[in-house]
Protein backbone atom coordinates (compact mmCIF):
# COMPACT_ATOMS: atom_id res chain seq x y z
CA UNK A 1 0.00 0.00 0.00
CA UNK A 2 1.20 3.51 -0.76
CA UNK A 3 1.71 6.04 2.00
CA UNK A 4 -0.89 8.70 2.78
CA UNK A 5 0.72 11.97 1.67
CA UNK A 6 0.24 15.07 3.80
CA UNK A 7 0.59 18.82 3.36
CA UNK A 8 0.91 20.92 6.54
CA UNK A 9 -0.35 24.51 6.28
CA UNK A 10 0.12 26.68 9.37
CA UNK A 11 1.85 30.00 9.99
CA UNK A 12 3.27 28.73 13.28
CA UNK A 13 6.54 27.03 12.40
CA UNK A 14 6.88 25.26 15.73
CA UNK A 15 3.43 23.73 15.35
CA UNK A 16 4.25 22.54 11.84
CA UNK A 17 7.49 21.01 13.09
CA UNK A 18 5.66 19.23 15.89
CA UNK A 19 3.05 17.78 13.54
CA UNK A 20 5.75 16.80 11.06
CA UNK A 21 7.64 14.93 13.77
CA UNK A 22 4.57 13.03 14.91
CA UNK A 23 3.05 12.29 11.52
CA UNK A 24 6.32 11.76 9.68
CA UNK A 25 7.35 9.09 12.18
CA UNK A 26 4.06 7.20 11.76
CA UNK A 27 4.15 4.19 9.43
CA UNK A 28 1.98 4.73 6.37
CA UNK A 29 2.12 8.53 6.53
CA UNK A 30 4.48 10.81 4.60
CA UNK A 31 4.94 14.59 4.76
CA UNK A 32 4.85 15.86 1.17
CA UNK A 33 5.30 19.54 2.02
CA UNK A 34 4.77 22.45 4.38
CA UNK A 35 3.46 25.99 3.88
CA UNK A 36 3.24 29.04 6.14
CA UNK A 37 0.16 30.73 4.67
CA UNK A 38 -3.01 29.81 2.84
CA UNK A 39 -1.99 30.99 -0.61
CA UNK A 40 1.26 29.05 -0.54
CA UNK A 41 -0.64 26.02 0.76
CA UNK A 42 -3.23 26.18 -2.02
CA UNK A 43 -0.53 26.44 -4.69
CA UNK A 44 1.48 23.59 -3.16
CA UNK A 45 -1.63 21.43 -3.06
CA UNK A 46 -2.07 21.88 -6.81
CA UNK A 47 1.52 20.82 -7.41
CA UNK A 48 1.78 18.01 -4.87
CA UNK A 49 -1.78 16.63 -4.92
CA UNK A 50 -1.53 15.33 -1.33
CA UNK A 51 -4.12 12.98 0.09
CA UNK A 52 -4.76 15.21 3.11
CA UNK A 53 -4.07 18.87 3.91
CA UNK A 54 -3.92 19.85 7.58
CA UNK A 55 -5.10 23.46 7.42
CA UNK A 56 -4.90 26.26 9.97
CA UNK A 57 -7.63 28.88 9.63
CA UNK A 58 -6.09 32.14 10.82
CA UNK A 59 -3.12 32.89 8.58
CA UNK A 60 -1.68 35.87 6.72
CA UNK A 61 -2.00 36.53 2.96
CA UNK A 62 -4.84 34.01 2.55
CA UNK A 63 -6.74 32.44 5.41
CA UNK A 64 -7.50 28.75 5.67
CA UNK A 65 -11.11 29.15 4.53
CA UNK A 66 -10.21 30.59 1.14
CA UNK A 67 -7.33 28.13 0.81
CA UNK A 68 -9.71 25.24 1.54
CA UNK A 69 -12.18 26.51 -1.05
CA UNK A 70 -9.38 26.71 -3.63
CA UNK A 71 -8.08 23.23 -2.87
CA UNK A 72 -11.56 21.68 -3.00
CA UNK A 73 -12.14 23.34 -6.39
CA UNK A 74 -8.82 22.40 -7.97
CA UNK A 75 -7.76 19.19 -6.20
CA UNK A 76 -10.79 16.86 -6.07
CA UNK A 77 -8.75 13.97 -4.72
CA UNK A 78 -7.40 15.95 -1.77
CA UNK A 79 -9.15 16.14 1.60
CA UNK A 80 -8.78 19.06 3.99
CA UNK A 81 -8.68 18.71 7.77
CA UNK A 82 -9.15 22.04 9.55
CA UNK A 83 -7.02 22.73 12.63
CA UNK A 84 -8.57 25.00 15.23
CA UNK A 85 -7.99 26.20 18.78
CA UNK A 86 -11.63 26.04 19.90
CA UNK A 87 -14.14 23.33 19.01
CA UNK A 88 -16.92 25.91 18.47
CA UNK A 89 -14.77 28.13 16.26
CA UNK A 90 -16.74 30.10 13.66
CA UNK A 91 -13.79 29.76 11.28
CA UNK A 92 -13.83 25.99 11.61
CA UNK A 93 -17.51 25.82 10.67
CA UNK A 94 -16.87 28.09 7.70
CA UNK A 95 -14.10 25.71 6.71
CA UNK A 96 -16.59 22.84 6.63
CA UNK A 97 -18.89 24.94 4.49
CA UNK A 98 -15.96 25.57 2.15
CA UNK A 99 -15.59 21.82 1.66
CA UNK A 100 -13.30 20.59 4.43
CA UNK A 101 -13.81 17.02 5.60
CA UNK A 102 -13.72 17.83 9.29
CA UNK A 103 -11.83 19.68 11.96
CA UNK A 104 -9.59 18.87 14.86
CA UNK A 105 -8.37 20.74 17.91
CA UNK A 106 -4.72 21.75 17.72
CA UNK A 107 -4.06 20.32 21.16
CA UNK A 108 -5.50 16.90 20.28
CA UNK A 109 -3.37 13.94 21.41
CA UNK A 110 -0.98 12.51 18.83
CA UNK A 111 -2.98 9.30 18.49
CA UNK A 112 -6.14 11.29 17.77
CA UNK A 113 -4.31 13.36 15.15
CA UNK A 114 -3.07 10.25 13.37
CA UNK A 115 -6.51 8.63 13.55
CA UNK A 116 -8.15 11.78 12.14
CA UNK A 117 -5.73 11.90 9.22
CA UNK A 118 -6.37 8.27 8.34
CA UNK A 119 -10.12 8.71 8.71
CA UNK A 120 -10.22 11.69 6.37
CA UNK A 121 -7.88 10.00 3.88
CA UNK A 122 -10.31 7.07 3.83
CA UNK A 123 -13.14 9.33 2.70
CA UNK A 124 -14.89 9.70 6.04
CA UNK A 125 -15.35 12.82 8.12
CA UNK A 126 -14.03 13.98 11.46
CA UNK A 127 -16.92 15.72 13.21
CA UNK A 128 -17.83 14.97 16.79
CA UNK A 129 -21.55 14.17 17.27
CA UNK A 130 -21.66 16.62 20.20
CA UNK A 131 -21.02 19.58 17.92
CA UNK A 132 -23.31 18.45 15.09
CA UNK A 133 -26.19 20.65 16.29
CA UNK A 134 -23.99 23.72 16.38
CA UNK A 135 -22.61 22.85 12.97
CA UNK A 136 -26.12 22.68 11.56
CA UNK A 137 -27.06 26.01 13.12
CA UNK A 138 -24.06 27.61 11.46
CA UNK A 139 -24.57 25.85 8.16
CA UNK A 140 -28.28 26.24 7.57
CA UNK A 141 -30.68 27.03 10.39
CA UNK A 142 -33.59 24.67 10.82
CA UNK A 143 -34.78 21.69 8.85
CA UNK A 144 -35.69 22.21 5.23
CA UNK A 145 -37.26 19.68 2.91
CA UNK A 146 -37.01 20.94 -0.66
CA UNK A 147 -38.56 19.43 -3.81
CA UNK A 148 -35.04 18.48 -4.91
CA UNK A 149 -34.45 16.89 -1.51
CA UNK A 150 -37.62 14.83 -1.80
CA UNK A 151 -36.59 13.68 -5.26
CA UNK A 152 -33.13 12.68 -4.07
CA UNK A 153 -34.63 10.73 -1.17
CA UNK A 154 -36.80 8.89 -3.66
CA UNK A 155 -33.68 7.70 -5.46
CA UNK A 156 -32.36 5.97 -2.34
CA UNK A 157 -33.17 2.36 -1.64
CA UNK A 158 -34.62 1.53 1.78
CA UNK A 159 -31.21 0.24 2.90
CA UNK A 160 -29.44 3.36 1.62
CA UNK A 161 -31.93 5.50 3.51
CA UNK A 162 -31.16 3.55 6.70
CA UNK A 163 -27.45 4.11 6.11
CA UNK A 164 -28.02 7.84 5.52
CA UNK A 165 -29.93 8.14 8.79
CA UNK A 166 -27.13 6.32 10.60
CA UNK A 167 -24.57 8.68 9.05
CA UNK A 168 -26.69 11.61 10.20
CA UNK A 169 -26.60 10.23 13.73
CA UNK A 170 -22.82 10.36 13.60
CA UNK A 171 -22.20 6.61 13.40
CA UNK A 172 -18.97 5.29 11.86
CA UNK A 173 -18.92 2.48 9.29
CA UNK A 174 -18.18 -0.21 11.92
CA UNK A 175 -21.03 1.10 14.09
CA UNK A 176 -23.42 1.10 11.14
CA UNK A 177 -22.34 -2.42 10.26
CA UNK A 178 -23.07 -3.61 13.78
CA UNK A 179 -26.44 -1.88 13.97
CA UNK A 180 -27.69 -3.02 10.55
CA UNK A 181 -26.04 -6.48 10.68
CA UNK A 182 -23.95 -5.83 7.58
CA UNK A 183 -20.28 -6.27 6.77
CA UNK A 184 -18.11 -3.16 6.83
CA UNK A 185 -17.36 -3.56 3.12
CA UNK A 186 -21.09 -3.60 2.37
CA UNK A 187 -21.61 -0.50 4.49
CA UNK A 188 -18.78 1.25 2.67
CA UNK A 189 -20.45 0.44 -0.64
CA UNK A 190 -23.79 1.80 0.58
CA UNK A 191 -22.14 4.96 1.92
CA UNK A 192 -20.49 5.56 -1.44
CA UNK A 193 -23.80 5.18 -3.24
CA UNK A 194 -25.57 7.50 -0.81
CA UNK A 195 -22.94 10.20 -1.23
CA UNK A 196 -23.06 9.87 -5.02
CA UNK A 197 -26.87 10.08 -5.18
CA UNK A 198 -27.00 13.10 -2.86
CA UNK A 199 -24.12 14.83 -4.61
CA UNK A 200 -22.42 15.08 -1.19
CA UNK A 201 -18.64 15.47 -1.13
CA UNK A 202 -18.24 13.45 2.07
CA UNK A 203 -19.88 12.43 5.32
CA UNK A 204 -19.87 15.95 6.75
CA UNK A 205 -22.25 17.07 4.08
CA UNK A 206 -24.29 13.89 4.33
CA UNK A 207 -24.75 14.63 8.06
CA UNK A 208 -25.88 18.15 7.25
CA UNK A 209 -28.20 16.88 4.51
CA UNK A 210 -29.81 14.28 6.77
CA UNK A 211 -30.50 16.83 9.50
CA UNK A 212 -31.71 19.68 7.30
CA UNK A 213 -34.10 17.34 5.53
CA UNK A 214 -35.58 16.03 8.75
CA UNK A 215 -34.25 12.47 8.69
CA UNK A 216 -32.55 12.77 12.09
Amino acid sequence: MTDITLLLVDDQELLREGMAMVLGATPGLRIAGEAGDGRAGALMARDLRPDVVLMDVRMPIMDGIEATRDIVAHCPGTRVLILTTFDLDEYAFNGLRAGASGFLLKDAPSAELVRAVRTVAGGEAVVSPRITRTLLDHYQGGRVTTPDGAALLGELTSREREVLIAIGRGLSNPEIAGELFLSESTVKTHVGRVLAKLGARDRVHAVIWAHTHGLV
